[in-house]
């Protein structure tokens, strides 16, 4: 798979990614969330230089998503400790939503429109091919809902045991990137992966 498509398959949720690499958002979604941003590639005009050269190893997705969240997952679980889980989680979800609200906006931007379509369009086949099971269980111009029965977000901050933090700080954001992108969009979900339940109901509805 090429480093474009790779990209637009992790898209949305490195946002920051990264603290490191991946979202926080952020870092969000970015910042924090949020995987790491591009490098300028240099031109074919320009000299290479030895550290743009690429990389011998080939990654799986699920390696490439565990080196991208575990230094953060590491240090967001020692802030967790200073802080108190409570208040930590609090600021995390805070943080994750002012983000995404503009990563959201931004993606607003760089569409031909911010209409529903266009936004559930980005979560249709083959789109995250590689990184979620899903399938859709409601397609209308009012209403279009997704269940998802694995996650490789899920699986990597399980296994590190952050699932809470895994929580805040990527899956949070979901309902801010949508009203980022357009306000008339309303996100509902009572279950998630990355919280323990057996899948995710993202359902999303059009209020225009």
């Amino acid at each position: 798979m090429s480093k474009i498509t790779l990209k637009n398959e992790l898209d949305r949720r490195q946002f920051l990614k990264i603290i490191p690499a991946c979202s926080l958002v952020c870092l969000g979604s970015g910042g924090a969330w949020a995987l790491a941003q591009e490098e300028k590639t240099p031109s074919a005009q320009e000299a290479k230089h030895k550290f743009d050269n690429e990389m011998d190893r080939k990654l799986t997705y699920r390696q490439l998503i565990n080196m991208q969240y575990r230094e953060f997952i590491q240090l967001a679980k020692a802030l967790e400790k200073e802080m108190g889980k409570e208040k930590f989680i609090e600021f995390l979800k805070k943080h994750t939503y002012e983000n995404l609200i503009k990563i959201g906006q931004q993606y607003a931007k760089r569409s031909p429109e911010n209409s529903f379509k266009t936004y559930t369009n980005t979560f249709r086949p083959p789109r995250y091919k590689n990184t979620l099971t899903m399938e859709i269980v409601e397609d209308t111009e009012k209403a279009f809902e997704l269940k998802v029965t694995e996650c490789i977000w899920a699986s990597v901050f399980h296994k590190a045991e952050a699932g809470d933090i895994g929580f805040a700080y990527i899956c949070y954001g979901d309902y801010a990137h949508a009203e980022g992108f357009n306000p008339k969009i309303k996100m509902i979900r009572d279950k998630t992966l990355m919280q323990g339940h057996k899948y995710c109901n993202h359902r999303y509805i059009w209020e225009g």
